[in-house]
């Protein structure tokens, strides 16, 4: 007996994707049964606290950089070519 080698376009690529679906859904199934559920809120707070820190702090040293820069550009003598 002869057994049908044809094979449907998209076959493989269906196969993949129901072993991928099938793996993640395992480890859902796996962190659900341990309890697991992801990051709290406090958390995410206490992150998002600290990065708005770190970008007003290096805000503060960007503009006082600049305003030391356009304070010496300022003060500078530009002396006059023409001698006049």
């Amino acid at each position: 007996m002869k057994t049908n080698t044809f094979s449907p376009p998209g076959a493989e690529e269906t196969r993949y994707l129901r072993g991928f679906l099938r793996a993640h859904a395992a480890r859902l199934r796996a962190a659900l049964a341990a309890g697991d559920r992801g990051a709290s809120a406090v958390e995410l707070a206490v992150i998002t606290a600290v990065l708005v820190g770190l970008a007003v702090a290096i805000l503060v040293i960007v503009v006082n950089f600049a305003n030391k820069q356009g304070t010496a550009i300022t003060n500078t003598n530009v002396p006059n070519p023409a001698g006049g």
